[in-house]
This record gives C-alpha cells, sequence and structure tokens, in this order.
C-alpha cells in the first residue's frame, strides 16, 4: 500500500505496508519506509503510523538521513486488528506488541522513538528492561504521562464513556472529534485504556541511552517534558512550535530528531 507526506516540500516516498502476527496471534500493521539503520516509530493515542509520521513528512525526513523507518500501527490504531474481546487486553500489551515486533524483524542495533502514547510506552519497554535500543526519543511526554496515568486515562475515559454528549466549548470535544475523525473502535480503545500502568520515577534512571525528549511549546497535555528530560540520565531537551496534536504536524518535529540523530551518530 502506497501512503505520501502532505506539505512537505520533499519527493514523496513509497511506504510499504505488511502484517505481522503478535505474541498473542494479533495481525498488526507495519509500515516501512528507507533503508538503512532501523528506526521504529509509535504512534500517539486515537492516531496511526499514517497520521503521526508518514502524513505529515516525518517518515519521509527520517528515510532520507539513511534510516529503514518502521512504523507499528497499535492494536485498535490504523490498519491493526481491534478485537473487542478482553482477553486481548492484558496489562502492558503495547509493551509487548512492540517487543513482538523487534523480536520479529530480529533487529539489535536500533532506534525506538514515540510520540505520546508511544512515548509512554518507549519509557515503559526501556525502564522496565524490555527493550534496550541504542538510542531513544521521546516526543510529547511528561512525568505525568507516565507516573500519573490515572488521571490522564480517566479523560480519555470520559472521551469514550460520554462521547454523544461532549458538545463544543468541553475540554474534550478536540479529542472526541479526533477519535471520530480516525474512526476508531471506541469499545477496544476503553479497553486498551485499562492495559496501561503507571511506571515509577525510580525506573527513569535505567534510561541511560542517548534520549532526545521533543516537545511543543505549548504542549502540558502529558505534564512537563523538560522535568522529564532532566530525570532522564543522558537526554537533550529540544522545544518545537505547537500545542500537543498540532506539534506533531509541524516539520520542525522531524527536523528536530534528525538533526538529533545526526549530531548522536
Amino acid at each position: 500500500m502506497a501512503h505520501g507526506a502532505e506539505g512537505t516540500g520533499e519527493a514523496v516516498s513509497a511506504v510499504k505496508t505488511d502484517h505481522f502476527v503478535s505474541f498473542d496471534g494479533m495481525r498488526l500493521a507495519v509500515h516501512r519506509v528507507g533503508s538503512g539503520r532501523p528506526l521504529v516509530l509509535l504512534h500517539g493515542l486515537f492516531s496511526s503510523a499514517e497520521m503521526n509520521w508518514i502524513k505529515w513528512g516525518h517518515a519521509d525526513r527520517l528515510a532520507a538521513a539513511g534510516y529503514d523507518v518502521i512504523m507499528l500501527d497499535f492494536r485498535v490504531h490504523g490498519e491493526s486488528e481491534s478485537p473487542d474481546d478482553p482477553e486481548k487486553y492484558p496489562k502492558n500489551v503495547l509493551v509487548r506488541d512492540v517487543a513482538a515486533l523487534i523480536e520479529h524483524l530480529g533487529l539489535e542495533n536500533y532506534v525506538l522513538g514515540g510520540f505520546s502514547l508511544g512515548a509512554r510506552t518507549s519509557l515503559h519497554a526501556v525502564g522496565n528492561g524490555v527493550l534496550a535500543p541504542q538510542r531513544l526519543i521521546i516526543g510529547g511526554m511528561g512525568v505525568a504521562g507516565v507516573a500519573d496515568w490515572n488521571r490522564r486515562s480517566a479523560f480519555f475515559k470520559r472521551v469514550i464513556d460520554e462521547f454523544d454528549d461532549i458538545k463544543p466549548g468541553d475540554p474534550a470535544y478536540y479529542s472526541k472529534q479526533f477519535l471520530k475523525s480516525q474512526g476508531v473502535n471506541r469499545t477496544a480503545a476503553r479497553l486498551l485504556l485499562d492495559t496501561m500502568t503507571d511506571l515509577e520515577k525510580e525506573k527513569l534512571a535505567n534510561i541511560t541511552m542517548p534520549t532526545l525528549v521533543v516537545c511543543g511549546d505549548e504542549d502540558t497535555d502529558n505534564g512537563n517534558a523538560e522535568e522529564l528530560a532532566a530525570l532522564l540520565p543522558n537526554a537533550t531537551y529540544v522545544e518545537t512550535p505547537g500545542a500537543h496534536l498540532v506539534s506533531a504536524t509541524k516539520p520542525e518535529m522531524g527536523e528536530a530528531m534528525v538533526n538529533w540523530l545526526k549530531d548522536t551518530e
């Protein structure tokens, strides 16, 4: 399947989409572009690889910088399966899916990156010793997004539970509209939210590889990103324009990733 970037001013690369079978038999979509060093990217909640990485040109920029850009659609998102069966949603299932992808592809020396939920999943995977990428990219994430998940989760559960009653002017209206535009299965998304747990702040000390923390200058959705960078042993903090969802559409986010990767080679 071919995808393209919008408004990047760069040549559009063909993205190849395939599926793999995760640890519990779920078929998950994987999108790839470029060649070179493997870079695994994870998208945000209610989003997809297409929406976070492909549409706005970030994948093209990273591919042009010499990376094999590997983008997973989480279960319940994008072109991956979205079952209503509660048994398909064990604790920390997204970490297990990413680990299954890394094993399936036989990756050893790779970069791992994520935005929002993808960043949260990456921090959990590395902080708990499940994955050990050479370098790590964390986008749109602060301390509260990993250490105070119950509060953040309650916001998204309300978006799902009160979906039909959320009107313009409500703080949750934008998230409702985004969820609707992406065609996410709300029953499955509700089950997925219950799989996520807090990450103890002490485990951030386990994340010792070079790490980029990149966040929009108006983005406080997941807490303070600069504070998160300060708690990581080997992190660089870069600020880019925009609030949470808007920052992911700006070229500066992808450019910050490319520049940091070049600086840390």
